[in-house]
């Protein structure tokens, strides 16, 4: 019996050592350890990202509304391309979408619409 106790006791100690090493290094690799200093730059996508436009086709027209709700201004664009290849795609004329303003912006195809997406350029402030 006491060969079993001493046996069992000698486990469970390898193991809390065992992974008394693993664990360290699986926290760094995970990123929660380690961080040299705490300016480091975030992640993309942390903090505002700019005006939220929401796209709708019908048929050949295509209507973007882009809505900012932070305290800078966007530039938005719109841009269609059309699914025939004879159909000349689109970009929109540049809009710049003030604080907590609105904006439409439309297009067309002839025919079908392929895709419609919406590209942002925010104005920062030192930029006179």
């Amino acid at each position: 019996m006491r060969g079993t106790r001493r046996r069992t006791r000698s486990l469970l100690v390898a193991s809390v050592v065992v992974a008394g090493l693993f664990v360290p290094g699986g926290l760094y690799a995970a990123g929660r350890v380690g961080a040299v200093d705490a300016a480091a730059p975030s992640e993309p996508g942390a903090g505002p990202s700019g005006a939220e436009c929401r796209t709708s086709v019908k048929g050949s027209r295509v209507v973007a509304y882009c809505h900012n709700p932070y305290p800078f201004t966007d530039r938005v664009q719109l841009h269609t391309e059309c699914a025939r290849w004879w159909d000349v795609d689109a970009d929109s004329k540049p809009v710049d979408v003030r604080p907590g303003r609105t904006v439409r912006l439309d297009d067309r195809c002839w025919k079908e619409v392929r895709s419609v997406w919406v590209t942002h350029t925010r104005e920062t402030p030192d930029a006179h």
